[in-house]
């Protein structure tokens, strides 16, 4: 199996556009209720749904890998994009930053190489 697309809700689909074309995701499909982006690395896609149902307290967590993760992060905060944290080592080994998009969805930018998928305690076999 291969991770092909995550779709998120929004409300304003126009807003939260503009917000992931800041973040360096291309535009390819665009709608009044849909749009859908290509990552600047890798195959997945990513998409957005305009919704009316109330958005969760709390929204999904969607996980970016940079491997630019300082650079980016203080270019994207130029471009005026807000982050809850500068980049910093978590416990699990990740280096972070979390953001959210306009709908309240959880974002972290994060840089784990090795440490992905192949952690110190990953279960072997």
């Amino acid at each position: 199996m291969n991770l092909n697309e995550i779709s998120l809700p929004t409300k304003d689909i126009k807003v939260s556009i503009a917000f992931y074309q800041t973040l360096g995701l291309r535009l390819i499909v665009e709608t009044e209720i849909y749009a859908r982006f290509e990552m600047p690395d890798g195959e997945a896609t990513m998409s957005l749904h305009r919704t009316d149902a109330k958005l969760g307290d709390e929204g999904v967590y969607v996980y970016f890998e940079c491997v630019d993760l300082d650079e980016r992060v203080k270019a994207l905060k130029a471009r005026g994009i807000i982050f809850e944290n500068d980049p910093k080592v978590q416990r699990w080994l990740w280096r972070e930053a979390w953001l959210k998009d306009p709908a309240g969805n959880r974002l972290c930018l994060y840089r784990a190489g090795e440490n992905r998928k192949n952690p110190p305690w990953r279960i072997k076999g």
